[in-house]
């Protein structure tokens, strides 16, 4: 008797309303990934008011028209446990993929102390830091969520990250803002060559 109420349950529990198909844990990974979400979209716009080149001010802004699509899309989902009336989509980047390799000289570089000397340099570097945490979160929510549909949501979220924040390194890149060393061509080799292939046939 016992072993039929248990059964019973079991049915009824993968059977609940699709709003209801979450589990606890998940709901505090999604609350803390909308939360970072949310947290980066409004330091876009404190950033905003400060960047000079134009260039900059239009990428914030295409961020921001993307960023707001996608909670809305996430806030919907959570609610509904249902497919999002819009669904994510890829967000496709304006920069070329050049990058400058070596060091440039430079002044070395201290906090700003006064909010005057918030440049481009500084923003863009915020613009990175929210786009990095926001991929860290989805990421870790994406690996433990139930519901196949919120699930999907972070999941395929986290390439659109990954890419604006690729898209802001290599803005950053050119303008020397974010360097890129190299190390010596004998030790580069030597780190490419230091992993084999296995060897034999593979399986299918």
């Amino acid at each position: 008797m016992q072993g039929q109420n248990q059964n019973q349950d079991l049915q009824s529990s993968t059977q609940m309303p699709a709003q209801q198909s979450l589990g606890g844990h998940e709901l505090f990974d999604a609350h803390e990934a909308l939360s970072t979400l949310t947290g980066g979209m409004e330091q876009y716009l404190l950033y905003e008011q400060h960047i000079q080149d134009p260039e900059l001010k239009t990428m914030l802004q295409q961020h921001q028209t993307f960023l707001k699509q996608l909670y809305n899309t996430i806030v919907e989902t959570l609610k509904t446990g249902q497919k999002p009336t819009v669904e994510t989509y890829t967000y496709n980047m304006t920069q070329s993929n050049d990058v400058v390799y070596g060091m440039q000289p430079s002044q070395p570089k201290s906090p700003a102390q006064s909010v005057n000397e918030i440049n481009d340099q500084c923003v863009s570097s915020y613009m990175m830091s929210a786009l990095k945490a926001c991929a860290s979160t989805f990421t870790m929510t994406a690996l433990e969520v139930t519901n196949p549909v919120l699930r999907r949501v972070f999941a395929d979220s986290v390439p659109n990250m990954v890419e604006m924040a690729y898209e802001v390194f290599l803005y950053q890149n050119k303008n020397q803002y974010y360097q890129v060393p190299q190390l010596q061509q004998q030790d580069m080799q030597a780190l490419k060559n230091s992993f084999a292939p296995i060897q034999g046939n593979m399986p299918h």
